[in-house]
């Protein structure tokens, strides 16, 4: 596939040489420009997989340029490049992000070739199936998501987590997909804001406990014995009774609650802290596993890291990506890390999508790893050829 790019350097000798460095890259296809104003040209009037801007240009900047686009409804991948110091890179990056950008990474100047390469490896460009699943979705009714709750086409499907001391799978994530009769696969941001509206998200929680549990049953019979962790809305603790109902659904259904675990999830806060740490404490009480999920980004605190028992702590993904060429990035890892180390948690990071990030996630003692790299999640019985057929991570 030959990728589209429009880079937006002012500077002429810079851009001849990035020009230089794309040549020796195969299958992209450049257009340069040299300030904000003729980006928006091209962009209304061209379609570009990538846009590759400098953050500091005179006029209006790299960052004014992606407000533009937002406004606009255009959203191409993108990533920025600068002299600056990093932490600006990574707060353009951010709020990129925030603006709906698909954010590939900082480069910093002066653009090195591997740099440059490794940043293309991150493009992927949707195929016409990709964009009609992404495309909005009407809403469903209340009848509907209830059915498919029940029913079971709303379903966990699992990614792996990779032990970065034996490379071996040890634990997976349950993910949600709905999986329809048409054997079409949506993905939560199809359904989840429904749940969400008709308050269906312990329904979902414990279908999603009582189909785990039987996947796990079929992994045990085969020899794998394989902890699994499940999202869970800090505001389901407002109701005391959570942990109680949670614990006796898994002994009804044979699972062994040291086999499941929750992560909290940064999606809803619970309106009582109270509630909130008494339901995590009783969760912890009763056997269940507890993760900090997304630690790093949002609301995520080192306040709620100590004060929560959890047993695990999740590096989100936006603290991954970029870790190689960003030195602020990697040094926040190796701290976060050692503090979740200090703290006696197992460190689990999310999102690696590169052989440079896994390297650099061993190199700082990260004890998991779970990534489109290594697998994206996948059905039970497909996790269950990964377990048997697994070629070790990083070796």
């Amino acid at each position: 596939m030959a990728y589209r790019v429009l880079l937006v350097e002012d500077h002429p000798v810079q851009q001849l040489y990035l020009l230089d460095l794309f040549r020796a890259l195969d299958g992209v296809t450049v257009d340069a420009v040299r300030n904000g104003d003729q980006a928006l040209g091209w962009l209304s009037t061209h379609a570009f997989d990538l846009v590759l801007c400098d953050l500091m240009m005179p006029g209006m900047d790299g960052m004014q340029l992606v407000q533009r686009l937002a406004a606009l409804g255009q959203r191409p991948s993108l990533a920025f490049m600068s002299a600056l110091p990093g932490r600006m890179l990574s707060s353009a990056s951010l709020a990129a992000s925030h603006l709906g950008f698909n954010v590939l990474g900082p480069l910093a100047k002066p653009v090195s070739l591997e740099a440059l390469a490794r940043l293309m490896q991150k493009l992927v460009v949707p195929d016409a199936g990709q964009r009609a699943a992404s495309a909005p979705v009407r809403m469903h009714s209340l009848e509907t998501l209830s059915e498919a709750i029940r029913s079971g086409q709303i379903q966990p499907w699992f990614q792996p987590k990779w032990s970065l001391a034996n490379g071996h799978i040890v634990a997976a994530e349950a993910l949600v997909r709905w999986v329809d009769e048409g054997s079409d696969v949506l993905l939560p941001r199809d359904f989840l804001p429904g749940i969400v509206s008709f308050r269906l998200e312990e329904a979902l929680l414990i279908q999603v406990v009582s189909l785990t549990i039987a996947a796990q049953s079929v992994w045990h019979r085969k020899g794998y014995r394989v902890p699994v962790s499940i999202n869970l809305p800090p505001h389901l603790l407002d109701d005391e009774d959570l942990p109680d109902r949670l614990h006796a659904h898994v002994i009804s259904k044979g699972g062994v609650p040291s086999d499941i675990g929750f992560e909290i999830m940064e999606s809803s806060v619970a309106k009582d802290p109270g509630h909130y740490f008494a339901g995590v404490c009783r969760l912890r009480l009763k056997g269940f596993g507890l993760a900090q999920d997304d630690f790093g980004k949002g609301f995520s605190s080192y306040f709620n890291l100590v004060s929560t028992p959890f047993t695990e702590l999740k590096i989100d993904r936006s603290l991954v990506s970029g870790c190689v060429e960003n030195a602020n990035l990697a040094a926040a890892l190796s701290s976060i890390v050692a503090l979740g180390k200090q703290l006696g948690l197992k460190v689990v990071a999310e999102g690696v999508e590169t052989t440079q990030e896994l390297a650099l996630l061993k190199q700082v003692n990260c004890d998991q790893v779970q990534g489109f790299l290594l697998s994206k999640a996948v059905n039970p019985g497909s996790f269950l050829d990964l377990l048997a057929n697994e070629r070790p991570a990083g070796r």
